[in-house]
């Protein structure tokens, strides 16, 4: 049982000091975050239309990828616009309830992206490895359950660590970070925090974290066995093209987040983890469209389609 401390406060406010060290270079700053926010808005909104509308794009694999861009969209809106706000307005102040917001919105997408991640190599799998029974397999009612799976255990799992951390007693509200996050959360406890830690390696780092990764590299064996018996050379083109693109989404993804949560709270570096976590939340969602839409035909074509459309 924790001993209560003499400087524990109620904190009312955060104050976000993740950009206190880049004042003199703010709108450079702005202006970068702010071209990247609107590009990745722009083409992953573009894949969530192409993969709605039109009819090339209709099978299981596009229907997952225009949710995964759904995620992405709100995956970096959680974060930047109000990094945004801070380097415009010089403000950086966030209240109690809208970090607790940020925190929750953050870890539940950040969830949902690792199940989703899993489900498309499952998907995969089922394209290379079962293809005559492929769409039986990846039917649109079965996508949709597996999507609402998805959506139950990422709010699961984000209210768990989101309960954890808002019953922990602050004694600093200085967020050394550029958003609301666990880990410069957990640096501002004046308690023991020995469970948050547990839980964040046991929940996040093994049932999130590890196991829709094992759940990946598992269905990749099973890929690339049957891909190394495809004897054309265009079957077997189009098998890697399709698998690298969802490869190198969870390279970036998982490299970098793993870096950040599945570690002890002891070996934490603020200023890396600020820096991974501009990797993480905005590098992902932006190579996400552009690794998709440079590696796959699909989308090229229903891109080319639709601006041919648009400039009628």
């Amino acid at each position: 049982m924790s001993v209560p401390n003499e400087n524990q406060t109620m904190v009312q406010s955060f104050n976000i000091l993740g950009f206190q060290d880049m004042k003199e270079k703010r709108v450079l700053l702005f202006m970068l975050l702010l071209s990247i926010y609107l590009l990745t808005f722009s083409s992953n909104m573009l894949i969530m239309i192409i993969t709605k509308f039109d009819t090339i794009l209709q099978n299981p694999m596009f229907f997952l990828l225009g949710n995964l861009s759904v995620l992405d969209i709100c995956y970096i809106s959680a974060t930047v616009p109000n990094m945004l706000v801070i380097l415009a307005s010089q403000q950086n102040t966030i209240s109690f309830v809208a970090c607790v917001v940020q925190l929750f919105s953050v870890i539940f997408l950040e969830s949902a992206e690792c199940f989703l991640l899993a489900i498309m190599a499952y998907d995969r799998y089922a394209a290379i490895c079962k293809p005559l029974h492929y769409i039986l397999i990846m039917s649109r009612e079965f996508c949709y359950s597996l999507l609402s799976m998805v959506i139950i255990a990422a709010v699961l799992h984000s209210l768990l660590h989101t309960l954890l951390i808002v019953h922990l007693p602050f004694c600093d509200n200085k967020i050394n970070h550029l958003f609301c996050d666990i880990p410069p959360l957990l640096k501002l406890s004046c308690t023991d925090t020995s469970l948050n830690e547990i839980i964040l390696f046991a929940v996040s780092g093994v049932f999130v974290g590890l196991g829709p990764l094992l759940f990946i590299f598992l269905s990749y064996i099973y890929i690339a066995c049957t891909i190394f018996k495809i004897t054309s050379k265009a079957g077997l083109r189009k098998a890697f093209s399709t698998c690298a693109s969802h490869l190198i989404i969870v390279f970036i993804f998982y490299g970098s987040g793993s870096f950040t949560y599945i570690r002890p709270k002891a070996s934490y570096s603020l200023e890396r983890d600020k820096l991974l976590s501009l990797f993480y939340n905005i590098v992902t969602p932006l190579a996400n469209p552009i690794v998709y839409s440079l590696r796959n035909t699909e989308v090229q074509t229903a891109l080319r389609k639709l601006f041919r459309t648009c400039q009628r």
